[in-house]
């Protein structure tokens, strides 16, 4: 009798327990409707590098789970289901990750759900600088060890191009996340390293709301049902941003020329 009840036991645990990347993606999806899905997973540890047997502190590479042994983005990106799959309904998001529990969050830009600039990381924290100097509220930053993606609002494609035509050069490392694009929200992992919030989600109004707690980088589950849920994080517009990220990008050592993940 004991034997089977703890059986029940765990069973039960498997079928309540939320992981931390459940618990941001119903978050993202039920509470700011943004439409989200599962990237496609890393696969096991690669060959163990030179520096790493001789004790100089590299790191086994991980490779993309995907079908490309060549992937450049492991791990930060939808393969199975593709991205036309993003939804924000709770039961497919908790099918998804219950099945798949360390997959990735893969955020659609595009349509009412936000865009994004990504940059490499060093411009990244150049262009926050400059914005913060000049007084010029951001909207949630997500980093990884090697790029940084702003979100704003929706765009269309051609706000975008005026205002790159109004630009003398833009950086081929500079990419723009509009419809049919995608970007990896926290706590993923993949193959650069972790995923995380330079800049916390901040509610709409500055006044009234404080920005969310940094529990939510955990992947802390939303608010039941009875608490009031925060509204959607407040997105800048690109036309406020884009002329620090694009100066921030052609001051980088490599003039903002290579596109580096």
């Amino acid at each position: 009798m004991r034997e089977i009840l703890g059986r029940r036991r765990k069973i039960l645990f498997r079928r309540t327990g939320r992981s931390a990347l459940l618990g941001a993606a119903l978050h993202c999806a039920t509470e700011w409707q943004w439409p989200v899905l599962p990237g496609v997973a890393l696969g096991p540890a690669g060959r163990q590098p030179a520096g790493a047997r001789l004790g100089l502190g590299e790191r086994p590479t991980r490779r993309c789970s995907c079908p490309d042994p060549d992937c450049v983005v492991p791990g930060a990106h939808p393969f199975d289901p593709g991205l036309l799959a993003a939804t924000t309904d709770a039961r497919m998001v908790r099918w998804w990750w219950t099945n798949r529990p360390s997959a990735p969050i893969v955020l659609a830009t595009g349509g009412r759900a936000p865009c994004a600039v990504s940059l490499p990381a060093v411009a990244g924290a150049r262009a926050l600088a400059a914005l913060d100097h000049f007084g010029v509220r951001v909207g949630p930053v997500v980093a990884t060890p090697t790029r940084w993606s702003l979100l704003v609002s929706p765009y269309g494609l051609a706000e975008l191009g005026e205002l790159l035509h109004s630009q003398d050069w833009v950086p081929s490392s500079l990419r723009f996340h509009g419809e049919g694009g995608y970007v990896v929200l926290p706590p993923s992992q993949i193959g650069a390293g972790r995923v995380r919030w330079e800049r916390l989600p901040a509610a709409p109004k500055l006044s009234t709301a404080p920005p969310l707690s940094p529990s939510f980088e955990r992947g802390d589950p939303p608010a039941q049902k009875g608490t009031p849920s925060p509204a959607a994080p407040w997105l800048p517009k690109v036309a406020t941003i884009v002329d620090a990220l694009v100066t921030a990008s052609t001051s980088t050592p490599d003039g903002g020329s290579r596109l580096a993940y």
